[in-house]
């Protein structure tokens, strides 16, 4: 008997990769709302550096103009000032191109006013996503901006030195302001595409976040809803199994009480028996009578040791394992009918062998508690009346399955017996039997998924057919 059948394996395993599915699904959602969370706060440190950016740089032109027209030192340290801003940030993207993050790039930034706290999330989303699309558009933005800042540096430095050698002139002003003006607003222009850019991106996210989410969340549910339909349905099975078994045991625990009852009674018999024969004896002087006082103790002993092998046999069946293994039928009949010859009569009996099939997988102690029983059976219902006593035995193979047959010429099963004989304690003769034998035999049969069958005839004989599978056997 497998302990570990297949299907529980299978379902356990179903169940399994169901939580599996779960605890990778929710790990997994874990990870994206992280990465995804992570993107975004970058982006928003991003577009919060381009504000910073723009004002440093309108702040610088318009600083710069007024330096123009006012020639006023403080307002030209004012644009110096205000225009390290974009020049730290575009210090801290090539820096980042060549290098990756090191301390340049920090400072650079921390230049360009960026937070020291989002300074991770904006070097992190750069080294990562610096080639995905809306990035890499995004800092071809930033790198034209940057262009355009370097101008603005360089026209600053011409008007500086105009205004120390004091060689501007009112068409320089003219000319210099419509410049200034054209940088402004290209790079009013160029910041709104960087700004655009990464605000698409982030909704790109989102929507592609939103999805995720609820793709997860389904497999989660589902993945939830099969995990608790199976094991409502297993609660289900474990319930039928739960009562069948109950069923079972109170079977067993009726079957145990008119066992204990009956065995009890079946010992103490022949016990009580002994007793009275031997206090008779003690007082008999007849060396005849004696004799037959002890004949009758045998027979007594005889029938407690055929008992107590019952008892035995019983045991055996009920507690050990099927175990498949090589079997030698025609070593078991010469076995069993050796053992057996002690009984009354055995050695009238004529045996006769057919053994069309001899080698088989089986339990061999289950086919000896069958086979033997059978034969014991044979010989004990005799029919002494008859010149010849005879039993035969068969074995042979048809449609599948290994056949055992056990037949003999003695007394029969009267009709009104035969539905039965396969009960506990059900004997047609309590002198001749335990009533265990034959309830043994089936039990032993049905361990191996084989059955038998009974035909009999009274004062013609009887015979037992013991069906086994084949699949089973082999």
């Amino acid at each position: 008997m497998l302990k570990f059948p297949f299907f529980k394996k299978l379902r356990f395993a179903n169940v399994f990769i169901l939580l599996l599915i779960v605890f990778a699904s929710c790990a997994l959602l874990i990870c994206i709302n992280y990465f995804t969370i992570k993107t975004l706060s970058a982006n928003r440190a991003y577009i919060n550096g381009e504000s910073h950016y723009s004002k440093g740089q309108k702040d610088a032109s318009r600083h710069l103009i007024t330096y123009l027209y006012t020639k006023d030192q403080n307002q030209w340290k004012l644009y110096l000032e205000e225009l390290k801003v974009p020049q730290g940030d575009g210090l801290a993207r090539i820096t980042l191109l060549k290098a990756g993050d090191n301390e340049v790039a920090r400072q650079a930034l921390l230049t360009g006013r960026n937070k020291e706290e989002d300074l991770d999330d904006v070097i992190w989303l750069f080294d990562n996503f610096k080639n995905v699309s809306f990035l890499a558009k995004a800092i071809k933005e930033w790198e034209q901006g940057d262009k355009l800042i370097s101008e603005l540096f360089i026209i600053g430095q011409q008007i500086n030195a105009k205004i120390e050698r004091n060689m501007l002139t009112l068409a320089d002003q003219q000319k210099y302001l419509q410049i200034i003006s054209s940088i402004s607003d290209k790079l009013t222009i160029n910041e709104r595409n960087f700004s655009n850019t990464l605000g698409e991106g982030t909704r790109k996210i989102k929507s592609l976040l939103i999805i995720t989410n609820i793709f997860f969340i389904l497999m989660i549910v589902c993945s939830v809803c099969l995990y608790y339909s199976i094991m409502v349905k297993r609660l289900i099975v474990s319930k039928k199994e739960i009562e069948v078994k109950n069923q079972n045991l109170m079977i067993v625990n009726h079957e145990l009480d008119r066992f204990v009852y009956s065995a009890s009674h079946d010992l103490r018999s022949p016990i009580t028996s002994l007793k009275g024969l031997i206090e008779i004896t003690q007082l008999e002087d007849d060396p005849n009578q004696i004799k037959k006082y002890l004949n009758l103790m045998d027979q007594s002993l005889a029938k407690q040791d055929r008992f107590i092998n019952d008892i035995i046999d019983y045991s055996k069946n009920k507690r050990y394992e099927v175990v498949m293994e090589p079997v030698s039928l025609m070593e078991i009949f010469d076995e069993s009918i050796s053992q057996l010859m002690h009984i009354e009569n055995a050695n009238r009996i004529k045996f006769t062998k057919e053994l069309l099939i001899d080698k088989i997988q089986s339990d061999n102690l289950r086919l000896k508690i069958i086979i033997s029983n059978l034969i014991s059976n044979a010989i004990k219902y005799a029919d002494s009346n008859k010149q010849e006593m005879n039993v035969s035995i068969k074995t042979y193979f048809i449609d599948g399955f290994h056949k055992i047959e056990v037949a003999d010429n003695g007394i029969g099963i009267n009709d009104e017996y035969k539905d039965n004989i396969f009960k506990m304690y059900f004997g047609t003769n309590k002198n001749k039997g335990s009533g265990l034998g034959l309830y043994i035999v089936k039990e032993a049969v049905e361990n191996i998924k084989g059955n038998i069958s009974v035909s009999s005839q009274s004062n013609i004989g009887s015979k037992f057919i013991v069906t086994i599978p084949y699949a089973y056997a082999s």
